[in-house]
């Protein structure tokens, strides 16, 4: 029987992952989404087109690949169909190799209304949403309230919808949220709804499956499956830096409650890492820049949302965080992405430890929020060198390859993976 392989970003989302699982799915037969909802942009390039799915497993592009949306992840119909219909646009026809779990929960259109009213309603400490209703839907999965694919299949889901609706109208009216001022991508609460029913139309063309059996079908088959992740392990509901958080499991564990597979079938576990770390909205970030360092690595790396277009923190590695996110997710191989952002540093730096109250500490600590947290670097040449079209690892600069040798040492996992430019052909593998 086969494993299910785990790809995972280990920072604060926006590691590279879309592209490297691109790369990888020649060799797989499924890839998996497990959690998150369209706050997720994974970006992919190639020839020279850019493409950015949010809902979507990155593998939809390889037509001879089973894609499967899995019961952890949410689902906006809305942002769905528009997703499809750029596919379309591009002769991609996503009917013939994506399966969606009958399992996964709907992001209604008051879900984005809540979503808006409860950032609004923290004033200076909000958390930095992407308001699609990731939160408030995943909210009502918990209560035991929320509406799944499967429910669009019944006859009363219409009413099933209204009640959900009411009841959110009601929260959002103890928050003094003016519900009738509210805009959706310019669109009232009604003429979004209006839209989102369509939408529905097009979710009921795919194959609506129970995807725990499907996917452990696959399994026993011995075909190989690729988990994919969103966002990263330092936003994980638990282990993150909670409030600062997203709202699902993000982490290895994630791939089983999310997918419906034993811990048992748990195989390699890629987690990819910037080689430099970023953040989008409110949060601890001990290595953050403010400097012309932190500016040139957002112009030179395009820092800027993929989904929300906002210009992301930007700062040094950070090893702590590092160790830490391949301790919870027990990683395997590590995948470094952008190095070549930081081609022109004359010298890079690396967050070996941390100081908090004068003293050294590899620990993020439970007050991660609320404790001054200070980093100590390291400094290592730069390597100033184009790195785009290098063949192969031992191609690359000295300095370079010195660096990558000093994160394994500290981390304590191999490099096994590196991307030197945007595009696909760019990933050399060891």
């Amino acid at each position: 029987m086969s494993k299910v392989d785990v790809l995972l970003g280990l920072q604060w989302g926006d590691e590279g992952k879309g592209k490297i699982v691109d790369v990888l799915t020649p060799e797989y037969d499924v890839i998996a989404r497990f959690q998150g909802g369209p706050n997720a942009g994974h970006t992919l390039e190639f020839n020279g087109i850019k493409h950015v799915l949010h809902i979507i497993p990155s593998g939809i592009f390889h037509e001879n690949k089973k894609n499967v949306i899995g019961n952890g992840v949410l689902i906006d119909p809305y942002i769905f169909a528009r997703e499809i219909e750029n596919l379309e646009n591009r002769n991609v026809d996503a009917t013939k190799n994506l399966y969606i779990s009958k399992k996964a929960h709907l992001i209604l259109p008051s879900h984005r209304m809540l979503d808006a009213a409860n950032e609004r309603a923290k004033g200076n400490a909000k958390i930095g949403s992407t308001l699609k209703g990731i939160g408030p839907a995943y909210t009502d999965k918990i209560a035991r309230s929320g509406l799944r694919v499967g429910d669009i299949l019944e006859f009363d889901f219409k009413e099933k919808y209204e009640l959900q609706k009411f009841q959110h109208q009601q929260l959002a009216k103890t928050l003094k949220f003016d519900i009738d001022s509210f805009r959706i991508e310019d669109l009232t609460l009604e003429e979004y709804e209006e839209r989102w029913f369509k939408s529905l139309e097009v979710l009921k063309k795919f194959q609506l499956i129970n995807s725990e059996y499907f996917l452990n079908d696959c399994l026993s088959k011995g075909m190989k499956v690729l988990a994919e992740g969103a966002q990263g392990s330092m936003l994980d509901i638990d282990f993150g830096s909670y409030p600062f958080v997203t709202s699902s499991s993000t982490i290895t564990a994630g791939v089983c409650t999310g997918l419906g597979v034993a811990p048992s079938k748990i195989g390699r576990v890629m987690g990819i890492t910037k080689a430099y770390c970023t953040r989008v909205g409110a949060g601890p970030f001990p290595t953050e820049l403010f400097d012309e360092d932190g500016e040139q690595l957002r112009q030179k790396g395009n820092e800027f949302g993929s989904t929300t277009g906002r210009p992301r923190r930007c700062g040094w590695i950070d090893i702590p965080a590092l160790k830490y996110a391949c301790m919870l997710n027990g990683v395997t191989d590590l995948f470094v992405t952008k190095i070549d952002v930081m081609n022109d540093f004359d010298e890079v730096k690396v967050c070996k430890n941390y100081l908090i109250d004068g003293k050294a500490s590899e620990e993020l600590p439970f007050e991660f929020n609320s404790v001054e947290i200070l980093p100590e670097y390291v400094k290592y040449k730069g390597w100033k060198t184009e790195l785009a079209g290098i063949p192969t690892f031992d191609k690359l600069p000295e300095n370079l390859l010195a660096y990558l040798s000093e994160l394994e040492k500290m981390i304590g996992v191999p490099v096994k993976a590196l991307s030197v430019s945007p595009d696909r052909k760019d990933v050399l593998f060891r």
